[in-house]
């Protein structure tokens, strides 16, 4: 599922039209002071597929600066694309982990190949779903979303089970979705979750 799911060029597309979406909402909203919010993306180095098949939006993260002297605040706009200052993908992050419960020894190999990753990289991934994730807000708030309970131990698997869709496309964007507010620390004044789904019943 990992290598056919990344391989479909419409899903890296998909992704930055919705970080587009979100992006033109929290600008059109300004800055709390009063100010008009101007493009200051920065540049990124995402890991994890091949740059050439990711193309040039890749290399940039939108975000925003105030234009109000004695302000110039910062807002970047949470992401579905990206986990913080993570340099892989969130999609990446999150399949092979995802992957991980049922991997054998020679298949965890090939992911490590295919996706470019240190063994080691997987195990502070490992850490972070199972033991930093479920510590923050964040987590708690998702708590609410379910009619069952998020079994920590087993993220991102037991919730990306959960999550609804029509094809697996879907139920991975909304996934990322309930992950936005963790992809930035920059925009207080952001949504705490754009694009939130309706409340899902299992």
């Amino acid at each position: 599922m990992c290598h056919s799911l990344l391989d479909d060029a419409s899903i890296w597309s998909l992704l930055v039209d919705i970080d587009r979406e979100i992006a033109a909402t929290i600008r059109s909203q300004g800055c709390p002071c009063g100010g008009t919010l101007h493009s200051a993306r920065y540049p990124r180095k995402p890991r994890g597929w091949p740059r050439e098949q990711l193309g040039a939006d890749y290399q940039s993260r939108l975000s925003f600066c105030c234009d109000r002297d004695g302000c110039r605040r910062r807002c970047t706009p949470p992401s579905v694309r990206y986990f913080g200052r993570r340099v892989y993908l969130g999609v990446v992050v999150t399949l092979s982990m995802a992957l991980e419960h049922g991997l054998t020894p020679e298949r965890r190999q090939r992911l490590v190949g295919q996706i470019g990753v240190d063994p080691r990289t997987l195990t502070r991934w490992f850490r972070w779903w199972r033991m930093q994730l479920p510590a923050t807000r964040t987590w708690r708030e998702l708590q609410g979303q379910f009619a069952c309970a998020l079994d920590p131990a087993r993220l991102p698997d037991t919730l990306l089970r959960l999550v609804q869709g029509d094809d697996s496309v879907q139920r991975l964007i909304r996934f990322l979705a309930l992950l936005m507010p963790l992809s930035t620390d920059s925009c207080p004044h952001c949504p705490r979750v754009a694009l939130k789904p309706q409340k899902m019943p299992v």
